[in-house]
C-alpha cells in the first residue's frame, strides 16, 4: 500500500470514528445529560464549513473527509441544542460571530485565503468560549468521550493531509489541540467539582 493509499484508508477510517463519536454525545443531549451550547456550535457549523473549503483550496486531500463530516454532525448538535441546550449569548460571542464574517470578506471578497484561514481559526477557538464558560463551572454538562476521541479523529486527519501548508492543515493542528486541552480540563474540574 503507497503513502496515499494510506492516507486515504486513514481519513476514511477517521470520518467514520467521526460518526461513530457523536452517538454518546446525541444521545446525552436527547438525555438531558450534556447541554450544547448553542452559539458555539452554530458558530462551529459555519465557521467550519468555511475552513474545509479552505482546506479544499489548500489541497488538503481525503483529510476533508473528516472534517466533512464533523461539519455534517455540528448541524445535527445544532438543530438539537435549540430544544436542549444552553443559549446565553454575551457580547463576546457575538463579537466572534462577527470576526466570521470579517473572514469571509478576506476570503472571498478581497481573496486573501490564509488571512481568512487565521481569522477563522481565532473565531472559531473564540466560539469554544461559551462552552469553556458553561463546562469549567459544570464539567458533567459536556460528554469527555467526544473531545478525547475527536483528539484522535484529528490526530488521523493530520497524517491524511495530501498536501501540508498553513490552509491544510494549521485548522487540523489547532483543533487536536483545543480537544485535547479541553478534555484535561474536564477530567481535572470533574475531580475538583464532585
Amino acid at each position: 500500500m503507497n503513502i496515499d493509499n494510506l492516507k486515504h484508508t486513514v481519513a476514511v477510517l477517521a470520518a467514520i470514528l467521526t460518526f461513530v463519536t457523536y452517538i454518546p454525545y446525541y444521545r446525552d443531549i436527547l438525555r438531558g445529560k450534556t447541554h450544547p451550547h448553542f452559539y458555539t456550535w452554530f458558530l462551529w457549523t459555519l465557521l467550519s464549513a468555511l475552513l474545509v473549503a479552505l482546506q479544499i483550496k489548500g489541497d488538503a486531500g481525503a483529510a476533508v473527509l473528516v472534517s466533512g463530516a464533523a461539519v455534517l454532525l455540528c448541524i445535527g448538535v445544532v438543530l438539537l441544542s435549540l430544544r436542549k441546550g444552553t443559549k446565553d449569548i454575551t457580547k463576546l460571542d457575538s463579537y466572534v460571530a462577527l470576526l466570521g464574517l470579517i473572514a469571509i470578506i478576506f476570503w472571498l471578497v478581497i481573496d486573501q485565503p490564509i488571512v481568512s484561514a487565521i481569522l477563522l481559526i481565532v473565531a472559531d477557538l473564540l466560539a469554544f468560549i461559551p462552552t469553556i464558560r458553561k463546562s469549567w463551572n459544570k464539567p458533567h454538562s459536556e460528554t469527555l468521550s467526544l473531545y478525547v476521541t475527536n483528539t484522535l479523529r484529528f490526530s488521523m486527519a493530520l497524517f491524511a493531509v495530501k498536501e501540508y501548508s498553513f490552509l491544510s492543515a494549521s485548522w487540523i493542528v489547532v483543533w487536536i489541540l483545543a480537544n485535547a486541552l479541553f478534555a484535561l480540563m474536564l477530567i481535572i474540574r470533574r475531580r475538583q467539582v464532585i
